[in-house]
């Protein structure tokens, strides 16, 4: 998939309208339109990465201010000190749909272990 094919990235453009929660010089965040729990965020890299195994060695900062952003939101959406979860899919057998990293936020309520 091409970036101008990327859902991520139309909305990136602003081609695709999002409730977007979150924005820095790396990353933005947005509301998942199909919520697994009542707070659940994608957080996405401005820079089209499809998944975990595209990561380059340059991108660790990129990488990590996807965390950075989780723990922002987190204390925003008021779950950071109840818990959440953050987790990044890779490929289409672990659940990834949209291939452009990003990172789940979720939380407010119990989360079972181990997932799916």
């Amino acid at each position: 998939m091409s970036e101008s094919d990327c859902l991520f990235c139309k909305i990136l453009a602003g081609d695709i309208p999002a409730d977007i929660v979150y924005e820095s010089e790396t990353a933005i965040a947005f509301r998942d339109i199909n919520p697994k729990a009542p707070t659940h965020v994608l957080i996405i890299p401005r820079k089209h990465i499809a998944t975990i195994n595209d990561i380059g060695a340059g991108d660790e900062a990129v990488i990590g201010s996807l965390y950075s952003a989780a723990r922002e939101i987190a204390k925003a959406e008021g779950i950071a000190e109840e818990g959440y979860r953050a987790v990044m899919n890779c490929n289409e057998a672990a659940g990834q749909t949209v291939f452009h990293i990003h990172l789940h936020l979720l939380g407010g309520r119990s989360l079972s272990w181990p997932p799916g």
